[in-house]
């Protein structure tokens, strides 16, 4: 089996995020997907962040219906600040016999070499770049970053033919949480069962 892990704060999860690990399930050939909300992202620390357990909610209505689609609460589970290195160990264990392929969108792709062990991250796992149409260059994003001197220039190459392409949806959770803040509408922009429970949760109300 090839799983998909899909980390990220999802702070919330917006339409983006399903729509990207949607591609990456189809266009990766995946069989399954595991959103992976952290507990306190390692290059968020200090961002103010919903409760652990009313985003692993947010996305359990988020994912409701999609086969191949499930929540992990390993990080949030652990606590502190979520290295994946520690989170595919544990993964790894669970599921020895399975392809273990981590889902990196432009962003974390950048900044894959400043996260704590990253060679052993890379041992771990296959890596999936998700390119958005028109807005993102996954063979220039590595060339300014220095994969190669990561990965090699073999398996560098093999990313970049095998990435990830996905409609450039304009949707940032940090807009979603504006315009909760600011009393606009975020409907159409997150599912209606997630723009529901913040709305009843009182979510994202002081911005």
């Amino acid at each position: 089996m090839r799983i998909g892990i899909y980390g990220g704060s999802f702070n919330p999860v917006h339409l983006g995020h399903l729509i990207a690990a949607e591609c990456c399930r189809e266009q990766a050939q995946l069989d399954r997907v595991l959103f992976m909300p952290a507990a306190t992202p390692p290059h968020k620390q200090g961002q103010l962040l919903a409760d652990a357990a009313d985003r692993v909610a947010m996305l359990t209505l988020a994912v409701g219906g999609h086969e191949a689609f499930a929540v992990s609460t390993i990080e949030v589970d652990r606590g502190g600040v979520s290295y994946t290195v520690d989170t595919l160990a544990v993964l790894a264990e669970r599921h020895p016999h399975d392809t273990l392929a981590l889902l990196l969108g432009p962003d974390a792709l950048a900044q894959l070499p400043t996260w704590r062990e990253p060679r052993t991250i890379a041992d771990r796992c296959e890596l999936v770049a998700v390119e958005r149409e028109r807005l993102d260059d996954v063979a220039a994003i590595a060339r300014d970053v220095g994969l190669a001197d990561l990965l090699g220039q073999e398996r560098l190459a093999a990313l970049i033919a095998a990435r990830v392409r996905m409609p450039a949806i304009g949707v940032r959770a940090s807009d979603l949480r504006a315009a909760v803040a600011s009393g606009t509408s975020i409907r159409y922009r997150t599912p209606r069962a997630v723009e529901a429970f913040i709305m009843s949760h009182g979510l994202y109300r002081d911005g």
